[in-house]
């Protein structure tokens, strides 16, 4: 089959496109054709090596798995003895370690792929979904008629973050910046500030819930718009520490706001899972979550995705049509 492939860390030029063996099907697992794939920044962390802390689970020298990508779908093409869920010609999505080829062998976090949804459309859903998903709901409690505010609105996770925290019936104020602002708007917030023209931490507006994708304010700044039982949920974070990357900055803002105060910081990673696959899944298919795409690239242009992805400033997801 043919893959994107690489066997040191570095800029997408150590990416190359090779044919390589089709991998097998686990006993617990099912083997899809790829029809496309999204890139997310884990795949960026995982293609450069940094913040050095990925290493710990990518390896510590080179890489472990040679295939880069996650987010997927596609079609099944066989499936494991102990598998009866699924099978051959079922079309799924998910997520899986080697998403950018022809084939991934997957075992749990894998769904079946509504019918009116697009490959394409599919694929971009699983990382920033599932993010969006579990930080609103899960970490964030979020309540029907809360006023809640997504600091990075048009990026991939802050475009579902909107539009899950719109079916939820919250009242959504989205930060972005000038280029973006009918884009976020047109997803559904009911408000949008353009942080290049107004500081929304000096705006007076207080909010129930906030998901901070950007990472690019201090807690004194974010607890200015916060109630006083309001929620900030931490998602994102700015990358400057080479050895654990923005994990240093949500600490740091985390034990800002310990003392004294009733507002909570919540550090939050994603848990890749089958049940919330299938939850965004029906939010896609009934038409109330919507995945947007800036942008779409053969296989063979896996190292432009991933270059431009790098700049910082893509807006919603960039997918794989393979």
């Amino acid at each position: 089959m043919k893959a994107m492939v690489y066997d040191r860390y570095g800029s997408p030029d150590v990416l190359e496109l090779r044919e390589i063996e089709a991998p097998g099907v686990a006993d617990d697992g099912v083997l899809l054709r790829v029809r496309a794939a999204s890139v997310n920044p884990f795949d960026w962390h995982m293609l450069t090596g940094k913040p050095y802390l990925v290493r710990t689970q990518a390896g510590f020298l080179k890489p472990k798995s040679e295939v880069l990508g996650v987010d997927f779908a596609g079609t099944v093409e066989a499936v494991g003895r102990d598998v009866d869920e699924l099978r051959p010609g079922d079309d799924v999505f998910g997520s899986r370690t080697g998403a950018f080829a022809e084939y991934v062998s997957v075992r749990k976090a894998v769904a079946s792929k509504p019918v009116n949804v697009s490959f394409e459309d599919a694929a971009a859903v699983p990382i920033a979904g599932v993010t969006a998903l579990q930080g609103l709901r899960d970490k964030g409690q979020i309540q029907a008629g809360q006023k809640v505010l997504i600091n990075g609105a048009s990026g991939g996770v802050g475009t579902f973050a909107v539009q899950i925290a719109k079916s939820f019936g919250a009242e959504v104020t989205g930060v972005c910046s000038t280029r973006n602002v009918d884009s976020v708007r047109s997803i559904g917030a009911d408000h949008v500030i353009d942080y290049t023209r107004e500081d929304f931490t000096r705006s007076g507006q207080l909010y129930d819930l906030m998901l901070d994708n950007a990472g690019n304010r201090s807690w004194s700044d974010c607890k200015r718009v916060l109630n006083e039982e309001g929620t900030m949920v931490i998602v994102g974070g700015r990358k400057t520490n080479r050895w654990i990357g923005p994990m240093g900055d949500v600490v740091r803002r985390r034990l800002a706001a310990i003392p004294g105060s009733r507002k909570v910081v919540a550090p939050f990673l994603a848990k890749l899972n089958k049940e919330d696959l299938v939850v965004l899944g029906e939010l896609v298919e009934t038409g109330k979550v919507r995945p947007v795409i800036e942008r779409r690239y053969e296989l063979s242009e896996v190292p432009e995705a991933l270059a431009y992805l790098g700049e910082g400033h893509a807006q919603g997801k960039l997918v794989i049509t393979v």
